[in-house]
């Protein structure tokens, strides 16, 4: 604290996610210890969507009551309240969960609804919104199909890059469903019509009852033990959800994912979803559908493109004939262009300039040397003895040594020499003069 003016400051413990923290700085003297945080109401409406959307138990509910004021607008979201003898909740489900609804909701019905509280602050009320609901029965079920499903996702048996592709012209389909039911005359009506050429085999099963899924199960084994099979579709027609309550079985799904061939998934209606579609490796909203996904190409596309063939195969190899040709014409002036005929010539004639040059070279070399040679000829031949003798003088040496005397101290009494002159030399023998002795 820090001189008259200083306060004290008080968090108060609201979520920070909510709204700002709450703080106040007051006067010593005007403080009151005792007086509670003032909210604004929509501060008080985001703290009590905080606690409602936080609680382990309101964000994730089972709630089962009576459907009061029952109200689908336009937009496609539905809007009742659940009630029983004593206590009601304003409900509100969104067009995307209503959507796979597989009943149709009403007044006075008695249903089970998963979702999570919140607080509508515009309308000052808590309320329930719900992303599933099930006529009264139908909860445990849904329930386990849920935990099922979970389960199956978390090990990556929902996985997209798990599916395979289909053959778009299947040879051989293969079929599990009810011998007895209309589900499988609606696909080998829909299969004979759309690639009579495809060769069907019907693996007959159960498809309800407590006996169905072991049958499932049997029938997609001996499919998978033919070796020439190309697709499987595993379907049946509508029901309730204790009806396709068998298609939800975890060792049908298992066998599903490992099958040796690509299965399609036609179970139900259309806002009917389970396990084995979301396993399957395409899932077909109706039985029919599942057929028409298992022929992409029908026999009417084979016969016009059988038709069209002579034509586009005509046309193709002209167009590839031409094509062809240009490319050619456009290498053959490639060709000429990257020849290595002009560049040989361009060296062959650098090659004649080198060879010019170094001729030249030569020649200029040569005659330096040969001037430098006659200089020093010239300079030699100055200093050469025998220019000397030519002007008279002569050389002498002892005849048998070779030695050049050049003093008389060098010389004795008759000595053999040779004197040479300019043109030859000549043999003497020195004698005794009158003179001082040599």
């Amino acid at each position: 604290m820090r001189g008259k003016d200083a306060g004290t400051i008080v968090n108060f413990p609201v979520p920070c996610s909510l709204f700002p923290v709450i703080a106040y700085t007051l006067r010593m003297d005007s403080f009151d210890f005792f007086r509670p945080p003032i909210l604004t109401v929509t501060a008080l409406g985001a703290y009590l969507r905080e606690l409602l959307e936080t609680d382990d138990i309101l964000r994730d509910v089972w709630v089962r009551g009576e459907i009061s004021n029952f109200n689908q607008y336009r937009s496609g979201h539905l809007y009742f309240t659940l009630k029983d003898a004593e206590a009601q909740v304003k409900c509100v489900m969104w067009k995307t969960s209503a959507y796979h609804l597989n009943f149709s909701p009403r007044d006075g019905q008695s249903v089970e609804v998963h979702g999570n509280m919140s607080f509508y602050a515009n309308g000052g009320q808590a309320q329930l919104y719900i992303d599933n609901m099930q006529p009264v029965g139908e909860g445990l079920l849904y329930q386990e199909f849920l935990r099922l499903k979970n389960k199956l996702e978390d090990e990556g048996l929902f996985a997209e890059e798990h599916k395979r592709p289909l053959p778009r012209l299947p040879k051989h389909i293969g079929i599990i469903t009810s011998a007895s039911g209309a589900a499988l005359q609606d696909m080998l009506n829909t299969l004979s019509r759309r690639l009579p050429l495809a060769k069907v085999t019907l693996a007959p099963s159960l498809v309800q009852g407590a006996d169905a899924p072991a049958a499932l199960c049997k029938a997609l084994e001996l499919l998978n033990q033919l070796e020439d099979l190309d697709l499987i579709l595993l379907a049946r027609g509508g029901g309730s959800i204790e009806d396709l309550w068998a298609f939800n079985d975890e060792k049908l799904a298992r066998m599903i994912f490992n099958s040796r061939f690509p299965v399609i998934s036609g179970v139900g209606h259309e806002t009917d979803f389970t396990i084995a579609d979301f396993v399957a490796d395409l899932r077909a909203p109706t039985p029919t559908a599942a057929a028409e996904l298992a022929t992409p190409v029908t026999i009417n596309d084979l016969y016009n493109a059988l038709q069209n063939t002579d034509a586009l195969l005509l046309t193709a190899m002209q167009n590839a004939i031409g094509e062809r040709r240009y490319e050619l014409d456009i290498q053959n002036h490639v060709l000429l262009r990257l020849s290595p005929i002009q560049r040989v010539n361009n060296a062959i004639q650098t090659l004649d300039m080198l060879q010019e040059r170094l001729e030249r070279s030569m020649q200029n070399h040569l005659l330096q040397v040969l001037f430098r040679l006659y200089h020093l000829d010239e300079q030699l031949e100055a200093l050469s003895p025998l220019a000397v003798l030519r002007r008279g003088f002569t050389i002498v040496s002892d005849a048998q040594t070779g030695r050049l005397i050049s003093q008389a101290s060098q010389t004795q009494e008759n000595q053999p020499v040779q004197v040479r002159f300019a043109d030859g030399e000549i043999p003497a023998t020195l004698r005794p003069t009158n003179q001082e002795k040599l």
